[in-house]
């Protein structure tokens, strides 16, 4: 049987609790995403909604709950359950909220962000839509939430103190909201530390544009290259035993082959990479970092670029190292793929990306630096959407790890490192 879409903004839209909300959710991102085994059995359903990436929040339904979700969905011809038609007579669940509603492939994909993590941004929703429906800017996103809008299928909420972006959510129900970090986080040796973490809006720093993003970082770290430099230069990497003992593999990965550290700074870890015996280069979008670097290791090699167009080493066919050492820290979560993407490009056949950020949620603005004035905001990065960015890359065998601030630095921030392999 047929279901006659609802539309137009005086149309009687379903409204869903949380597990309703979930369950169709989840069909929905399923039958895009993996449609060999859709639609899904019980378990595969239970498991997709408990799923704990790409989830807001996180929860533990037993069958139970979930069996009697599908049935409350499918008295309200929101849900069919269906026979699979091979193998074992197992019964399966479809989803036809979308024909219900009569939903666009790019409303769907919007939508299903929205039923799955709840109130977000629309930059936030292109980069987590992504997999459903390839947005190519985010005004395509902002546009197509109006219009949404006046369907009645979503609504924008009201910003919050520290909130730099809109926040939007379905309204097919009463969905969850992001929670706003009740206190700051200071780093006194990492960019912001006088600065507060807002809301999770990772994309308010291309408020402006990404031109005028990256003109605010060249301008920063040209001003405080020399400070920068003589604060951490001469510890080089003291009192890192983590960080020396994942450098060390690098270097014993590359084994005398080309590696490239991008966002070098004043070159201490290039150069710690070339005296265990890496053919190591650097590059910087800072001139002034770059003219620091060769002053003070005037035996390595520095050049000005932007690790977005790296290119591949003259002397081989590919990088066997790329190294984002806090290089990627100043990016929105939607330029994240894009960067990941053009760093593992040039990588040799078992070339190795390895990247280290801040880990957390929120922005980190900072007037001040060494006594100097700059501006520079500082995006803290999650676990799960660094190693979904080096998965989409095409990267295998990663591994992360999250090291809790070492005390004695003066750190207050955890720090994320992630490794990833290009197929061989």
């Amino acid at each position: 049987m047929a279901v006659e879409p609802l539309s137009g903004a005086g149309s009687e839209l379903p409204v869903l609790d949380a597990e309703e909300q979930r369950v169709l959710g989840c069909l929905l991102e399923k039958q895009v995403t993996v449609p060999a085994s859709y639609p899904l059995t019980l378990s595969a359903l239970r498991t997709a909604c408990n799923q704990s990436s790409s989830r807001d929040p996180v929860v533990d339904y037993d069958e139970r709950t979930v069996e009697a979700t599908a049935k409350r969905l499918k008295d309200r011809g929101l849900l069919r359950i269906v026979w699979s038609d091979t193998g074992r007579r197992t019964l399966k669940y479809h989803q036809v909220l979308a024909e219900a509603l009569g939903l666009a492939e790019d409303e769907r994909a919007l939508l299903t962000v929205l039923l799955l993590r709840g109130a977000q941004t629309p930059g936030e929703l292109r980069t987590r839509s992504e997999r459903l429906h390839a947005f190519a800017e985010r005004r395509d996103v902002e546009e197509l939430l109006g219009r949404m809008a006046e369907r009645g299928l979503a609504r924008e909420l009201a910003r919050q103190p520290g909130q730099h972006d809109a926040r939007w959510v379905h309204c097919l129900g009463e969905a969850a909201t992001a929670p706003v970090p009740a206190a700051p986080i200071a780093s006194p040796g990492a960019p912001g530390s006088a600065g507060a973490v807002n809301a999770v809006d990772r994309e308010s720093v291309l408020a402006d544009g990404a031109a005028a993003r990256d003109e605010r970082v060249r301008t920063s770290y040209d001003a405080i290259a020399t400070a920068y430099a003589d604060a951490l230069v001469d510890e080089l990497l003291d009192g890192q035993p983590f960080e020396t003992w994942l450098l060390d593999r690098v270097t014993g990965h590359a084994d005398g082959r080309p590696v490239v550290e991008v966002g070098c700074g004043p070159g201490h870890v290039t150069a710690y990479l070339a005296e265990a015996g890496a053919d190591a280069t650097g590059l910087d979008l800072s001139p002034g970092m770059v003219a620091e670097a060769r002053r003070r290791f005037p035996d390595g090699a520095y050049e000005v670029g932007d690790l977005r167009r790296l290119m591949r080493p003259t002397s081989a066919p590919g990088w066997a190292a790329v190294l984002g050492w806090y290089s990627l820290i100043h990016l929105a979560g939607s330029e994240l793929p894009v960067a990941v993407a053009a760093l593992a490009r040039p990588l040799a056949p078992g070339g190795w990306l390895v990247l280290a950020l801040h880990a957390g949620a929120g922005v980190r603005h900072n007037g001040c630096w060494f006594d100097l004035p700059v501006d520079l905001d500082v995006v803290l990065h999650e676990p799960g959407d660094v190693t979904a960015a080096v998965r989409a890359a095409g990267l295998v065998d990663i591994e992360w790890y999250r090291r809790g601030p070492l005390t004695h630095r003066g750190e207050t921030t955890e720090r994320l490192y992630v490794v990833g392999r290009a197929p061989a």
